[in-house]
């Protein structure tokens, strides 16, 4: 009786999945917009880090500092900075 060997099984590599770039959001609790964006992000699954600047002044400053704003939401995404919950721009960032 001869063994017949079974097919090549094709070893599966992991796809390679661009890494996300950083994405840090200064927000305040009051702030529609950033509730907005914060449900968008939890919807597309993209992991952020959200600086609540009522409760942050040092934080506030900094967003200031960088963008020269006050209103919030303020995004980075990768040193990117979007002032306000402009989707198109934060899919752009983000490749969704």
């Amino acid at each position: 009786m001869t063994e017949v060997a079974s097919p090549a099984r094709k070893e599966r590599r992991p796809r390679k999945t661009k890494k996300q770039p950083r994405v840090l959001m200064f927000s305040t609790p009051s702030c529609s917009f950033c509730t907005k964006a914060k449900r968008y992000f939890r919807q597309k699954g993209v992991r952020f880090r959200d600086i609540d600047v009522s409760r942050d002044q040092a934080a506030a400053r900094d967003m200031q500092r960088r963008t020269g704003q006050m209103g919030v939401p303020v995004i980075d995404i990768g040193g990117r900075i979007i002032v306000g919950f402009d989707q198109s721009k934060i899919d752009q960032l983000l490749g969704l």
